[in-house]
Formats: structure tokens, C-alpha cells, sequence
């Protein structure tokens, strides 16, 4: 039986993995904390699932959708850094070593950008806490040379899909009618679908000749002001309450998280994936929404 491996596992992306690779006939072994899985102490049971696997996903890290306290920054830095460390640290023991890692990223690496879209080689890198972890993560990545396996980063963008992820509370604000633009709606949104997630592991799987970094994110992004627009059109609510900078300030110490998350504009494109003729299942958000909220 074919196998590979998911690190980190455990989440919204990793569950949809997880089931879609079973049905596609896989053996999937997770590597998490959980105590049905192989454990991150279990440096064996790591060398022993990554061995003669098709291709390792680590998808570990604790969630950025929380305050930047001390700890937690602390933790979001150790959680990415030391899962993909253990990880190359494994695949250099491996005798047969799994041909493909894929190692999450973050599209959050880029700049604020209003002026022109970020691409893999025209793309400027921020400031701050969220893009030096997205740094160091690559570089944790791409520091094991492993002549046998590819390596390649996917700077994911905001994932949308079926009752997870970030549709949950967008869902939530459309309903009980805060549903307009947040700050001042010009801030870019690039997003991807769920299923074109698993459709790029599979392609990067079948292309040999991609390696390195990969945008992660649908060809068309939208404002923010577009994306509550589409939300309040595809669940057929008329009217949304903007909701203000210092609102959203307020807003995230109540439910512990950081205004970055909406307020950052990010304008990504996936360049490299378009070139090399990549067809996504659903590159328009409209498309995208009507799937997820109807079908």
C-alpha cells in the first residue's frame, strides 16, 4: 500500500488530507501529540513511518489565530522550528527516504501591499513577529540537503473551506449582520480553496521539476470589502455593519487574537504554479463560496 506521512496532522487542512488521501487508497500515518498517533518523542516510530513513504506533509504548528503574548509567540516559533528540525533530522536516517517534502509556510511573509501583487520572485518580504517565523521556517526547511527527497515550502494563503478554518467565525459576523468591510475594506484578501490545497500536493507530487517556494493561493484575490460583499451575496444577507480599526482592536482582546489576521493586506499571486500550467478547481471566490456554503 502506498504511504505517506502527515505531520502535524491533526487540524483543518490535515483532516481533509487525511481523508482524501484514504480514499485515494493510502496508508496515512499522522505524526502528532495525540496518543493514537506516532508521538514527536517516538524518534523510532518517526524513522519507521517516514521510511519508504511516498511523501511527508508537515502541516505542525500551533495556530497564529491568538494574542501575541510572549508564550504564545514562543510556542508559535518552537512548534514550526523544532517539528520541521526533528523532521529532516529523521528523513537524513531514512534508507529509503520519502522523494517529496512538502513543509507548510505562510503567505503572511510578504509585505503589507496595495500597490502591486507579491510573487515568488518579485515578492518583498515585512516586518515583524508573523514573517520571521515565516522565515525561519523556510530556512529550517531548506538548511538539510537531501539529495533524494525534494524539498518544497507552500506559502499558504487563508484556507476556506467546508465548517473549519476561517469560514466558522466570516460565517458567524455575515449572520448576525457585521457582515461589511473591516478598517477601511482596501486591504487585499488572498485566499485558496481547500480542495485545490490537495490538488497542488497531488501535482507537486506528479512534477518533479517543482521545488522550493510555492504560493499557495488562488489567481484571483480580492479586497476586503469584495470578500464580505460575496459572503453577504452567498448568504443572501443584504446589509453588513462595517466594523472600524479600534473596533477590531477592542474586538481582538475579547477574543484573544490579532487585528493583523484581518487588517493586513495581503496580494499574492501563485506565479510559479500558473506558469507551469496548473488549472485550479476553483480560482474564483464566488465559485468557491457557492461550494462551500451550498454545495
Amino acid at each position: 500500500m502506498k504511504k505517506i506521512v502527515l505531520a502535524g496532522g491533526t487540524g483543518f487542512v490535515g483532516q481533509y488530507l487525511e481523508k482524501k488521501f484514504r480514499e485515494q487508497g493510502y496508508q496515512v500515518v499522522i505524526i502528532s501529540r495525540k496518543p493514537h498517533h506516532v508521538n514527536w518523542t517516538d524518534y523510532a516510530g518517526m524513522l519507521n513511518a517516514l521510511e519508504g513513504a511516498e511523501m511527508l506533509i508537515n502541516l505542525a504548528g500551533k495556530s497564529v489565530n491568538c494574542r501575541y503574548t510572549e508564550a504564545n509567540k514562543r510556542e508559535i516559533f518552537d512548534s514550526r522550528m523544532k517539528t520541521t528540525e526533528a523532521l529532516g533530522a529523521a528523513i537524513l536516517n531514512c534508507d529509503n527516504p520519502p522523494p517529496l517534502w512538502i513543509n507548510s509556510s505562510t503567505s503572511t511573509i510578504y509585505r503589507h501591499a496595495e500597490d502591486r501583487p507579491m510573487t515568488e520572485a518579485s515578492g518583498e518580504f515585512g516586518k515583524g513577529f508573523s514573517v520571521e517565523v515565516g522565515k525561519a521556517w523556510e530556512q529550517a526547511l531548506f538548511s538539510f540537503y537531501l539529495p533524494e527527497t525534494r524539498q518544497v515550502a507552500l506559502r499558504l494563503s487563508i484556507v476556506l473551506g467546508k465548517g473549519g478554518g476561517v469560514m466558522v467565525p466570516y460565517e458567524n459576523m455575515v449572520r448576525f449582520g457585521l457582515g461589511g468591510k473591516q478598517g477601511n475594506g482596501n486591504q487585499l484578501f488572498s485566499w485558496i480553496h481547500i480542495e485545490d490545497v490537495y490538488k497542488i500536493i497531488l501535482y507537486l507530487r506528479d512534477n518533479d521539476q517543482m521545488s522550493g517556494i510555492i504560493n499557495t493561493t488562488s489567481p484571483t484575490p480580492v479586497t476586503n470589502r469584495e470578500l464580505m460583499k460575496a459572503l453577504r451575496k452567498a448568504m443572501n444577507r443584504k446589509v453588513g455593519l462595517p466594523t472600524t480599526k479600534w473596533m477590531l482592536s477592542i474586538g481582538g482582546v475579547i477574543i484573544r487574537t490579532e487585528p493583523e489576521l484581518i487588517l493586513k493586506s495581503r496580494w499574492i499571486l501563485p506565479a510559479r504554479l500558473e506558469q507551469d500550467g496548473f488549472q485550479f478547481a476553483y480560482p474564483t471566490l464566488d465559485r468557491a463560496l457557492h461550494n462551500i456554503l451550498h454545495e
